[in-house]
């Protein structure tokens, strides 16, 4: 499965808002998250849709082209009466870091012992993960790469936001650090020392209290153009992913429909490789949803 099978990565440029419509709490605009878990999470159809737009897949374009045909199907009928699925297939992409303010180094790309084994899931479909381990430190302790200088740490104490732990190094911390780092960064050696430096392996129940509280809630309003005063019933609450979040998931080919097209690994090298800048989610309009999209 693996020669078929590929990683990719979602890294935030700016605040990231793929919403779940309207919320029945205080946030009238939340975003996705998953049932189980409740951890923020990427649409894999958004991810698909995105990408078929930056390469122009219009549906003009995909009756010329076979291979965009292929790779993202067709939805409407075409002249002889057919039309056919895509065979690219991408899963959610399921938030793995998190950024969360520290006292020391500015922010922190927080994760959990859960969230890694979930990656390693994946990374193993691919190919990839290799012998990487983790432990699950406990709620009062946080887990930085041994023998990287930490800029997280200060007289052996974390603070993350209003949270404080005893801060202990980790040869498999360091492990997930330099490969992580590799696969989002991996033709950037600075940003590549920077995610060793920030690196933060939580708790469950402490990653689990970031994922909900250190999301970015921003205040939204219309003014009336009369009164020039906020518009009646017009003030709403809006949560985005907030930059520098890393999300990963999982795109393979799947059974290809279309006559004379590419199949396997020629589709995903024509698509799905390399570093692409996209648009994912709404609000484009007021800056959401620039992201760096990686194929390892």
């Amino acid at each position: 499965m693996s020669a078929n099978v590929r990683t990719y990565w979602i890294h935030a440029l700016t605040p990231l808002h793929v919403g779940a419509g309207e919320g029945a709490g205080f946030i009238d605009l939340p975003v996705m998250r998953e049932k189980a878990t409740s951890w923020p999470v990427i649409p894999g159809s958004s991810v698909k849709g995105v990408l078929a737009d930056s390469y122009s897949a219009t549906p003009e374009a995909r009756r010329k082209d076979v291979n965009l045909r292929a790779a993202f199907g067709m939805a409407d009928a075409a002249e002889d009466g057919s039309a056919n699925s895509g065979a690219l297939v991408f899963s959610d992409a399921r938030v793995v870091f998190v950024p969360i303010r520290s006292l020391y180094g500015t922010f922190a790309w927080v994760t959990s012992a859960l969230a890694l084994r979930r990656l390693k899931r994946d990374l193993e479909d691919a190919g990839m993960g290799g012998d990487l381990t983790v432990d699950c430190p406990g709620d009062d302790d946080i887990e930085v790469p041994a023998g990287v200088d930490s800029q997280l740490v200060g007289s052996g104490k974390v603070y993350l936001s209003d949270l404080d732990f005893k801060a202990k190094e980790s040869q498999e911390a360091a492990g997930w650090a330099s490969a992580v780092a590799k696969w989002v960064f991996p033709d950037e050696e600075a940003w590549r020392e920077e995610f060793a430096k920030r690196f933060a392996l939580v708790s469950e129940s402490v990653f689990d209290f970031l994922c909900t509280t250190g999301t970015e809630v921003t205040p939204r309003i219309r003014i009336d153009e009369k009164s020039k005063t906020v518009a009646e019933g017009q003030l709403w609450y809006e949560e985005s992913l907030p930059s520098e979040t890393v999300a990963a998931g999982l795109v393979w080919c799947d059974r290809v429909y279309t006559k004379d097209a590419k199949k396997g690994t020629e589709l995903l090298d024509d698509y799905c490789s390399g570093t692409k800048r996209l648009q994912i989610g709404g609000k484009a309009t007021v800056g959401r949803g620039r992201v760096r999209c990686l194929f390892a």
